[in-house]
């Protein structure tokens, strides 16, 4: 029984029994840690149908609620506060249903949503960087968050592989490469194909000043330079299908997907489809045909296509231009008709920093300006930018924080870290070259993750990995805390199982009653934190846990306490907050060691 709804619809019949007045809906609260209860309701919305004092009300309430279900074992009036003290026997009832079992259901529903999620959608022409970290986190997370909650989930990724920027990369190889590959520099080759990209600016600023300085405008000379014409011929090439083009494009791009597929790994993200802007930017063009034909679209005098949304508080929107090419929302337009052609999603989900917040208002209400009703169902995830600490990460490049560098960094802190405070003096080599990557890349996730998306935040490399704070490593310690536990009881003197019942009629401690409110909570956290595409409320709750085991851990005789069935119950509980923890880091991407 959920005890929450049980309340609500009590608490209804209460108020329509003793005031004669019907409330639809009922919420309580979690009591005030200073306060003696569970759960709390604020009576103040009732006075006018109760025409009594607060306080007077509350404890009317509160006495009909403990006449009527068994559940609530004692109640307490604080002014307009109704706090309700559930039964021990109520929580000891609900830890046997969770004992030793996953609180992540795999099956599905059978009228499951379908949600697709979209993040990384990386440039071919460099290496991904630290905006594409948090990025891909948040994005692999909500989806992962949303499919523990019950949804059909479709992560996917669009590659923006074509243009003038993967050109720059393209041209630069051919004229100063010298057939430079990943094999023979020994570079991955996202990472070789970036540094042509970097060269082709040198190049294209050196011509720019050069231009200037025979009198040309900066506007001019960005247009004339002829690094610029050569690359704008390259992309009429590419576009017009030329062999020798296509075949140089092919091959650099290969190279930057082998180096994508490495970052990818070591991320621990995946994806279950994945577009290409060389397949998607010609779609669309027929959608803008059609709204033209319907008056949804205009025709400017220069033959350019726009819609008009300044009665809705936005601009003009070009969406096709006078030459008949495409611009970024014509391809998005027609990215989102296929996706829902293929795959009828309910819910699609673009995970795109806050600079794409007009973006995606233009794009969402285009559609829907259109026809597509399924454009209710668009979201974007937007999230803040990254920034680190100056002096604390080195560049490949001088300016962009490479997103291979900064998880070396990460691992090499957490192997510095875990040796000085000798967390892998038992581990073999093997296990500790593991244990180094668990907890620096477990670091680096849970700091991206626990912050609300929608802030930009401050990364610290060196504070993520901190034993003793709201890190990752903390909460992976705990939970290695609960298996050591579990392994030392079972080799000792208990020969304790945890497959062997569950004791009967024990007496909690009040933390104990604690932790298993802690985890009765972990479903409405996770239904709560997919509402909302929230990592950061799994973040804080996984650590709230692991706080509160590590309080009970240091407080509390587990395997020196006489009473055996004692020790039975708490190794019992220590086993499902394990389990618990592993859970909602799983959820978040993040690996927890079983040693350290």
């Amino acid at each position: 029984m959920n005890i929450e709804n049980a309340l609500s619809g009590r608490t209804i019949e209460a108020i329509y029994t003793l005031y004669g007045a019907s409330i639809e809906k009922i919420n309580f609260e979690k009591t005030n840690p200073d306060f003696e209860g569970d759960l709390t309701l604020v009576v103040f919305p009732f006075l006018k149908v109760s025409k009594k004092k607060p306080e007077e009300t509350a404890a009317e309430i509160g006495n009909y609620l403990k006449a009527n279900i068994p559940e609530v074992a004692s109640f307490n009036v604080v002014k307009g506060f109704l706090n309700i003290v559930i039964s021990d026997a109520y929580w000891l009832d609900y830890f046997k249903s969770v004992d030793g079992k996953t609180f992540i259901n795999a099956t599905l529903p059978e009228n499951a949503p379908t949600v697709m999620v979209e993040y990384s959608s990386p440039n071919t022409n460099k290496p991904l960087h630290l905006g594409h970290v948090r990025n891909n986190l948040l994005g692999y997370s909500v989806a992962e968050i949303l499919k523990a909650a019950g949804n059909k989930v479709i992560k996917t990724n669009l590659v923006n592989d074509r243009g003038i920027h993967i050109c720059k990369s393209m041209l630069a190889w051919v004229k100063w490469g010298n057939g430079e590959t990943p094999e023979s520099s020994g570079m991955k080759g996202d990472h070789l194909v970036g540094k042509y990209y970097v060269e082709f600016d040198k190049h294209y600023k050196k011509e720019i000043g050069e231009l200037i300085s025979q009198g040309k405008t900066k506007e001019e000379a960005e247009k004339q330079a002829p690094l610029m014409l050569d690359i704008q011929q390259m992309l009429r090439k590419w576009e017009a299908g030329d062999p020798e083009t296509r075949k140089l494009w092919e091959m650099m791009n290969g190279w930057v997907y082998k180096g994508f597929e490495q970052t990818y790994k070591m991320l621990g993200v995946d994806f279950d489809t994945t577009y290409y802007e060389s397949n998607t930017y010609l779609l669309g063009k027929d959608i803008i045909d059609t709204g033209l034909a319907n008056g949804v679209l205009k025709r400017r005098a220069d033959n350019s296509v726009f819609i008009d949304l300044t009665p809705d508080g936005l601009d003009e929107k070009t969406v096709l231009r006078g030459d008949g090419t495409s611009v970024y929302i014509t391809q998005d337009i027609g990215t989102a008709v296929q996706r829902q052609e293929q795959f009828k999603f309910d819910k699609l989900i673009h995970t795109v920093g806050n600079e794409q917040d007009y973006h995606f208002k233009v794009l969402f209400l285009t559609l829907k300006k259109l026809g597509y009703t399924w454009a209710e169902g668009l979201y974007h995830l937007s999230y803040g930018m990254v920034e680190l600490p100056d002096g604390k990460m080195k560049s490949r490049e001088g300016t962009v924080v490479d997103a291979d560098d900064l998880m070396q960094e990460m691992i090499d802190t957490a192997k510095a870290t875990t040796l000085e405070l000798g967390k892998a003096n038992d581990l073999n080599e093997a296990d500790k070259l593991h244990l180094y990557e668990t907890v620096g890349m477990g670091s680096l996730k849970y700091f991206m993750l626990k912050v609300d998306p929608k802030k930009k935040m401050l990364f610290n490399p060196a504070e993520s990995i901190d034993f003793n704070g709201n890190t990752a490593p903390f909460i992976q310690f705990n939970y290695v805390r609960t298996q050591a536990m579990l392994r030392k009881a079972k080799s000792g003197a208990e020969n304790f199982n945890v497959h062997d019942a569950l004791p009967e009629n024990v007496t909690m401690l009040p933390k104990e009653k604690a932790l298993i409110i802690k985890l009765y909570n972990f479903n409405a956290t996770l239904k709560q934190a997919a509402l909302e595409f929230s990592p950061a409320l799994i973040a804080n709750y996984v650590y709230d846990l692991a706080k509160e085991f590590s309080q009970y851990y240091n407080e509390t005789d587990i395997l020196k306490e006489e009473n055996k069935e004692l020790v039975a119950f708490r190794l019992h509980l220590s086993n499902t907050i394990g389990i618990a923890i592993k859970d909602a880091m799983g959820l978040l991407g993040i690996e927890v060691p079983e040693r350290m």
